[in-house]
């Protein structure tokens, strides 16, 4: 393999001017840069990234941490996120975390080995105090971490309250929201929502939690209905909790949309995979990775942002579920 040291050596020149021209720093006259540029052309020579990472104590790397691979919405915000970086020469180093935080502190360990420029962060569990080991910028998307930290999220309250109001307009009147975790920022919000909108609509509540998790939505949704067959709409707090209850109301025999509408959140692929097509709050995911890598990028080269916080809106996408 090529080293730096064979490109100076057929160039005719130190170690250190290869290395200033590869890095474009410092003096380097117009003829050594030519024998150096002509030499590493015909060795076909490629700098280490990693060596030159170790070298200079950063890299051309972002870490991201999500809490779920299994979620399809992270795949698809990391691939949003990930071409915006790559057209800014940028790699993507992508960690699942569980979002626990020993799991999390292991992440940062690696992060600080690999000498990442700059991370971007999905947790509920990571306070501003633990970000103080990385020392580098940190952007969190779909979750507020601190007023300090930048954030990349959607309205989830309104948004919420705007598909409760939906369904009203398509007829229901006893409403039941199926909700994620406790403590998950997002969560909390669009179940706050459904709360407030329900109390002003003057419409019973019921309110069951499906974990974001597909199986327990299932499950949650039979025993809620069991229970209320009273039921004629149903808010799911995410996209795979919706597809639990379409799942569900299959199982029971219950006929969507004509006896049951369904609506969930977040514009995920897998809404339109099933039958019938899920109705969904659809964040502008492709903008809120762009957004992020645009915002962390400027943060690394040290520009002040007129703003650290953004907000984005989803937008309803009526489908077949309602």
């Amino acid at each position: 393999m090529t080293t730096i040291r064979d490109v100076a050596k057929a160039a005719q020149v130190s170690v250190a001017t290869v290395s200033r021209v590869l890095n474009n720093q410092g003096y380097v006259s117009a003829h050594s840069r030519e024998k150096v540029e002509r030499a590493i052309q015909e060795l076909n020579y490629t700098p280490n990234a990693v060596a030159r990472s170790l070298y200079k104590k950063k890299s051309k790397s972002i870490g991201f941490i999500i809490p779920d691979i299994s979620n399809p919405f992270f795949p698809q915000l990391f691939r949003a996120v990930e071409k915006y970086l790559i057209d800014h020469e940028y790699t993507v180093l992508l960690f699942n975390s569980d979002d626990q935080l020993d799991r999390i502190s292991n992440i940062m360990d690696s992060m600080r080995t690999e000498y990442v420029a700059g991370a971007i962060i999905v947790s509920d569990k990571i306070k501003e105090e633990h970000l103080a080991k990385l020392s580098i910028p940190v952007v969190a998307i779909d979750r507020v971490i601190s007023e300090h930290v930048p954030s990349l999220t959607v309205n989830n309250y309104k948004n919420a309250r705007e598909a409760i109001r939906y369904l009203v307009s398509q007829g229901c009147s006893n409403i039941a929201h199926v909700r994620g975790p406790k403590g998950v920022y997002n969560a909390e919000e669009r179940f706050r929502g459904y709360r407030d909108e329900i109390a002003e609509q003057q419409l019973p509540s019921l309110v069951i939690c499906g974990n974001y998790d597909l199986k327990t939505s299932l499950v949650a949704t039979m025993e809620l209905l069991d229970q209320h067959p009273e039921i004629d709409g149903i808010f799911a707090g995410n996209d795979i909790m919706a597809v639990g209850v379409i799942k569900a109301l299959a199982k029971l025999g219950i006929q969507v949309p004509d006896q049951m509408k369904v609506i969930g959140f977040d514009g995920i692929e897998w809404g339109t995979t099933i039958t019938p097509e899920l109705t969904t709050m659809e964040q502008p995911i492709e903008q809120i990775g762009t957004k992020s890598g645009e915002l962390l990028l400027n943060l690394i080269d040290g520009h002040v942002m007129d703003s650290h916080h953004y907000s984005f809106d989803a937008k309803l996408v009526v489908r077949d579920s309602t």
